[in-house]
């Protein structure tokens, strides 16, 4: 019998410190870059998006995917692409951790509007504030003195 399956994730991690590296002029050439390295993983990038700070991938990935090798795959290749084609003082990095969320199929297009409405989204909510009520909807338990790095 073969493997059926539907797994996706919804994708959430911010900068180093939260530096707004993610300029209007480097942003969606990350953007397109997560998304081949996702796929260069042998994943589906569904959407990305994200703000100055932060990014939101959703992605399926295959029963053999290991989250925590995936992540850290992307997180490196990513970091190293952007460090190796911009001139920055300090050096470009992501946080430590990430967040992953499971997507339903039925909630699939709130999660697609969601991540495509980032910009106007953070015009009112910082990304600090934006992940903690993610965990908090999402029942995850945290201590917020180690949430953010």
């Amino acid at each position: 019998m073969t493997t059926h399956h539907q797994l996706y994730y919804h994708l959430v991690f911010s900068t180093k410190s939260r530096k707004p590296y993610l300029q209007p002029n480097t942003r969606e050439s990350m953007f397109e870059y997560l998304g081949g390295t996702v796929r260069g993983l042998d994943a589906v990038p569904i959407r990305i998006g994200g703000w100055v700070d932060h990014v939101h991938l959703l992605v399926k990935l295959k029963t053999t995917h290991r989250l925590s090798d995936f992540m850290r795959s992307l997180k490196a290749s990513s970091a190293k692409q952007f460090n190796d084609n911009h001139d920055h003082i300090q050096k470009f990095g992501w946080q430590d951790g990430y967040g992953a969320f499971t997507v339903g199929p039925s909630t699939k297009p709130a999660v697609i509007r969601y991540i495509e409405n980032q910009v106007s989204h953070h015009a009112s909510e910082t990304f600090k504030s934006e992940y903690l009520r993610m965990l908090d909807a999402a029942g995850v338990g945290y201590d917020d003195r180690y949430v953010f790095d």
